[in-house]
């Protein structure tokens, strides 16, 4: 009963925090209530000051109350003390005029602030109109040197290079569009603007696309590889190349990160749906695909039974839900994806079709299309592949987005008693690991289960961008039950990454707010590795001593 009457009381107790509530407003007319000063104040006025005979008391003079109260509106005065000075020295109509005074002395400077703001804006304007006629110059400059280089005129290596590369300012090479400037300096300036006033505001991150670029992390794209990617990506080939794959050691090499180059085929053995002998790949493959293409005609025509319209509607409205909308949107990406979902769902009547497994396709089905392209997902037109290289896609995403399910159907079963299961070791974890945090949201009556449910049922896909994703699972498919055991230490380890700004949040809706909406946008594998390893920390010390971690 003391629980229900504390929620109940919740927003009473936090009236001073309830968006609307009345606030005293400091002001002209409205000064702060202090009982100290106006019990003074009173006494001053129920009884007159003492006469002194033949000394009599100097008035104040207008101008000397105001040069007392010309920086009124200053930030740091004592204004408690001004207050009384004019209470007790000045008549009623003294302090009117002087009041109305400084009213107007106050919107004058705003106007002047207010003009000056406008001139800069003005001449901010000029420079970025100067810029761009530079930039325009820079063009016709550069393509008059490539003309000369055209016919033939003699030029050091120093010019060739510098008239022929992008004139931006970090003087990099172009190598796609994506990476180029686009827009123009006032749509630039815009766009700035509007990302300043998103930092004022909590827990909102800039705006960057929901596939931020997925070459800068070794995903799409051919950026230069370092020495040791390089060498990395020869020991997988070397691994792979074997008639036999040694799938310990493969896991090894895949814990730290998987090349885009043989992610594809790493993935398909990881995850058991290819043989580890090289000899049975090709045969498992073409009888896989032509199995699930089997299923595709003896289920997918009963989509609109009476038994089956339910499951089939419920995919139809999720899929346009998930990200990148890029990706999802196009109609072949959508007729792809409803297939999957309802294959999978009629093959496993003890789940059916639970929202969150929508978001599980989409990681296999980028990284399979990868077998096939070069550019980057987000700018692919997914129907120009051929068709053969489509169904390969749409049976390979299947039979792996299968595998990853059989480890953790419990989570989508009546009740999702796996997910319950592990938020409540999550929250029993945290409490060893960070105390601190622990209370801190059992003070503002936070309960795991209302932002750890969706870290479980969508494997943190909501929480980070897609190439963050591809390269967790990279890990997920090396680490024994990844998926359905390591997860956890994961979102432990994810948790506490935000302890600087739990701690600072000191309400329910700001911690709510913060949690459903963490800044990870801007992340890649720097931070995906150092979670992971925090992750794999505690794995160690609490996974083989699951009583450590109880109170």
């Amino acid at each position: 009963m003391s629980n229900e009457g504390n929620k109940k009381q919740f927003w009473k107790r936090n009236a001073a925090k309830v968006p609307g509530s009345i606030q005293h407003v400091y002001g002209a007319q409205h000064p702060p209530f202090d009982p100290l000063l106006h019990a003074n104040l009173i006494k001053a006025g129920n009884r007159l000051p003492p006469a002194t005979p033949g000394k009599p008391k100097k008035a104040t003079t207008f101008q000397e109350f105001e040069s007392i109260t010309s920086d009124a509106w200053d930030v740091g005065d004592d204004d408690d003390e001004l207050l009384a000075m004019a209470a007790k020295n000045l008549n009623i109509e003294v302090v009117m005029e002087t009041a109305n005074k400084v009213i107007e002395n106050h919107s004058k400077q705003q106007e002047r602030q207010r003009q000056d703001d406008a001139t800069e804006l003005e001449q901010t304007e000029e420079d970025t109109q100067e810029e761009v006629a530079e930039d325009e110059d820079e063009e016709e400059d550069e393509d008059d040197e490539q003309v000369r280089v055209a016919e033939g005129d003699v030029t050091s290596p120093e010019v060739s290079f510098a008239s022929l590369s992008s004139p931006y300012a970090d003087g990099r090479l172009v190598k796609s569009k994506s990476e180029a400037p686009i827009g123009s300096p006032k749509e630039a300036e815009g766009e700035h603007a509007g990302l300043h006033r998103q930092r004022s505001l909590p827990h909102r991150p800039p705006i960057i696309p929901l596939v931020a670029r997925m070459a800068d992390q070794n995903t799409s794209g051919t950026p230069a590889m370092t020495e040791r990617e390089a060498s990395r990506l020869d020991k997988f080939k070397q691994l792979l190349a074997g008639p036999n794959t040694e799938l310990e050691e493969l896991r090894k090499l895949s814990w730290s990160g998987i090349p885009r180059q043989v992610r594809p085929i790493t993935w398909k053995l990881l995850s058991g749906y290819l043989p580890a002998n090289a000899e049975r790949r090709e045969s498992v493959l073409q009888r896989k695909r032509q199995e699930y293409f089997g299923f595709i005609q003896q289920y997918y025509d009963s989509r609109n039974d009476e038994n089956h319209q339910d499951t089939y509607r419920q995919i139809h409205i999720d899929i346009p839900r998930m990200s990148p909308d890029s990706l999802v949107l196009q109609p072949k990406v959508t007729e792809i994806f409803e297939r999957i979902l309802f294959i999978w769902a009629i093959r496993h009547p003890a789940s059916g079709y639970v929202q969150g497994i929508n978001d599980l396709v989409t990681p296999f089905f980028v990284v399979y299309v990868f077998e096939y392209i070069e550019e980057e997902v987000e700018n692919f037109d997914v129907s120009s592949l051929e068709e053969e290289a489509l169904r390969n896609i749409e049976a390979d995403s299947f039979w792996c987005m299968s595998k990853l399910l059989d480890g953790i159907q419990d989570n989508y079963t009546f009740a999702q008693p796996g997910i319950q299961k592990k938020v409540q070791a999550l929250e029993e974890l945290v409490s060893r690991i960070d105390e601190s945090v622990h209370r801190h949201m059992q003070q503002y009556e936070v309960e795991y289960l209302q932002f750890a449910f969706r870290w479980m049922n969508n494997l943190l896909m909501r929480e980070l961008p897609l190439r963050c994703t591809i390269r967790l699972w990279d890990t997920y498919q090396a680490e024994p039950e990844g998926f359905s055991h390591f997860h956890l230490y994961v979102c432990a380890a994810f948790l506490v990454r935000w302890r600087k700004e739990i701690l600072e949040e000191g309400d329910f809706q700001g911690l709510m707010i913060l949690l459903q909406n963490l800044p990870t946008m801007h992340w890649g594998n720097e931070e995906v590795s150092v979670l992971l390893a925090e992750a794999y920390r505690l794995k160690f010390a609490f996974a083989d001593a699951p009583n450590h971690y109880k109170r």
